[in-house]
Parts: C-alpha cells; structure tokens; sequence
C-alpha cells in the first residue's frame, strides 16, 4: 500500500512541476501577493499632502508651520492665502487636512493664553484622517512644550507617555508579512489540490486511476501529501523572506510555529479536495479555491478584527482554520508565543482538518462509484 502511495505522490509532484500552468500557479501568484501585501497594502501614513492657512504671519505660527514642513509625514505642503481656498482644496481632494491657524495665535501664546488651531480633515478617508490628526496633535503639543519652556510658562505636571509593545516602531509590514506564512501556503495548498483530480479529468487520465489497484483512500492520500509538501516548503520560503529580507524578528519557537502550520495545511488540504472532486476543469478550480479564499481571509481577522464584525459572523469564523494560524505566527514572530498557547489555537485547527479530510474522502469516493 505505502509502495502504491508513494508512487502517486511522485506522480502527482511530477505532474506539478512539468505542467507549465501549474507552475505558473503556484510561483506567480504568491510572489505577486507577498509584494503587494509587504509594500502596497499597508496602513501607513506618509508624503501626505496638506493645506496650511496661516492667518497670523507671527513669529510663533512661523515656527509652528516650519515643524510640519520638517516632518516626514507632510512632504507636500500647501500655504493657502484665504479661508474661500480651503473647501475647494479638500473638496477636490489637493490635501487630506488643512491646518487653519488663527489671527490671535501669536500674541494668545505669547500671553500664555489659549492659541486656537483648527484642523480640517476629509472624512472621505477615515483611516487617513484619524492617522494624520494624531500624528498633528503631536506636532502641536510638543511646540507647545518648547515654547513654554522656552517662555518658562508652567506645564501641566500630567504628561502622557506611549510605549509600543510587540511593534516599538509600528511599521506596518511587521503585521503584514508574518501572516502571509498562513495565506500564501493556504492559497497554493487549495490550488494545488483543487487542480489535482479536475486536471486528471481534463487529460483523460482520470479513468485510468479509477481502474487502477488503488483504494480510494489511497488515492486522497496520494492527492493530499503533494499539497502538504508544497504548502511546507511555501510556509518556509515566507518565514527566511520575513527574517532574512524583512528583517522580522522571530522571537518564538520555530518548531511550534512548523507544527501550526502542518495541522493548517492539512485542514486546508481537505478543503481544496472537496473543491476538486466537484470541478469538471481546472478553470472551475480555480474558481473554488478563490471563492474559499476571499471569505477565509476577510474573516480570518487580518484585515479587520474579528471583535468588530456582527456577532453571528464571530461565530462563523470558528470554523475558519486560517483565523487560528494568523493568532500563532503573528505570536510566534513578535510576541514569543510560548507553546501552550500555540496547542491552544492549533487542536481546532486539527479538528477542522478531521471534518474537511474525513468529508473531502467520502464525497470522493461517492464520486468513484
């Protein structure tokens, strides 16, 4: 039995790699992924560009207005003459902020009184106005600290001070790229095994396996170990990327985050061969696997988190594997994820590979009869 599933295995590996549409599947679409998802899709803020109107002309909003121009945040700065150039500047979106500095500004913070400043956003961009405000207010606040000592005005004896955990810089592609060890391998294990049996059917080879000596359950064996490989060595090519190039430091224990990733491949592996045994051509499994793929991810908490979706959607996403793996690697690079706490979010993922193996096995060999 091992001798005829071992020769499947290689067969299918061989099948894999000859077929240039196969290989062209598993190689372009996750390196296209890992480059848009490490450098275009992120949430940081940069090169912005804002409005400045200042009404003042005093030595202070002089001062004020040069600490944005030196921020790296607001490289593109625009110095409106009147209030009738603020509207049209956000409303054809010239600027996400005009920052509006009123007449009285200079002589109210000469005379250690309140200084008004008005911040005007575009809510059009939520996320970006949020950012760019805070990141104002910080401007604003630390002028005013160095103005008033400079003034020797008494400060508040109140001061607030951050400290980022996990992330002490908050760069973006610390998050991102350790959760494509779990949606990189999920994408090539789903197209790996959903093309396996629709391929099969294309050639005209199909008939062939079912006359075959092996067993069914040999036969998805054979089909599932291929993906589990490919998806092992995905999941590595990630982790040296984000080490290596990245420079992301793995503060965890490589062995937990492989046995995590085994268990995930292996429940995503049951899902592309359910998805394969239904798809008459390969074009039909690739649909499958991408109409998986979209919900899995959206609801995996990599882009939102999960405590703000509806509550009956939190409930789904128990049975979504990829929402436990994104908790481990993401533990496992920057949080030194001890591995009770990986066991934790690693046996549901076991338990769903149980049900997705156990379905994907008996709707195949309902297929074969």
């Amino acid at each position: 039995m091992f001798r005829r599933i071992l020769a499947l295995i290689k067969k299918e590996l061989l099948a894999v790699w000859s077929d240039k549409k196969s290989r062209m599947v598993l190689v372009v679409p996750p390196i296209t992924q890992l480059l848009i998802f490490a450098f275009a899709a992120t949430l940081d803020v940069k090169d912005v560009p804002i409005g400045i109107l200042n009404r003042d002309n005093g030595k202070a909003s002089i001062e004020l207005t040069q600490r944005f121009n030196g921020s790296p945040t607001f490289s593109k700065i625009a110095y409106l003459k009147s209030v009738d150039e603020v509207a049209p500047f956000i409303d054809n979106q010239r600027g996400a902020m005009v920052l509006s500095i009123d007449e009285q500004y200079s002589r109210n913070l000469n005379a250690n009184k309140q200084a008004n400043v008005q911040l005007i956003l575009d809510g059009r961009k939520t996320n970006t106005a949020q950012i760019i405000a805070g990141y104002t207010n910080v401007i604003i606040d630390q002028y005013n600290r160095d103005f008033a000592k400079e003034k020797k005005f008494a400060l508040q004896n109140t001061e607030l001070i951050p400290r980022n955990w996990f992330n002490p810089n908050l760069l973006y592609y610390w998050y991102n790229v350790p959760s494509l060890c779990g949606i990189l391998p999920m994408l090539v294990g789903l197209l790996v095994t959903a093309l396996t049996v629709a391929r099969e059917r294309e050639l005209g080879t199909f008939d062939q396996l079912l006359v075959s000596p092996l067993m069914p359950r040999e036969i998805v064996v054979g089909k599932a170990v291929p993906a589990i490989i490919i998806g092992m060595i995905e999941g590595t090519v990630i982790i040296v990327v984000a080490t290596q190039v990245f420079q992301i430091p793995f503060t965890g224990f490589l062995v937990a985050l492989y046995f995590s990733l085994f268990f995930f491949i292996l429940a995503i592996v049951g899902v592309g061969l359910f998805i394969s045994s239904l798809s008459a051509t390969q074009q039909q499994a690739i649909l499958g696997a991408f109409v998986f793929m979209t919900p899995a991810v959206l609801l995996s908490g990599f882009a939102t988190p999960i405590e703000n979706m509806p509550e009956w959607l939190q409930y789904i996403t128990y049975i979504n594997p990829l929402r436990y793996f994104l908790i481990v690697a993401k533990g496992s690079f920057l949080k030194a994820m001890p591995f009770h706490i990986v066991f934790e979010n690693t046996w549901p993922m076991a338990v769903i590979a149980c049900f997705t193996l156990t379905g994907a096995g008996w709707f195949f060999r309902k297929r074969l009869e």
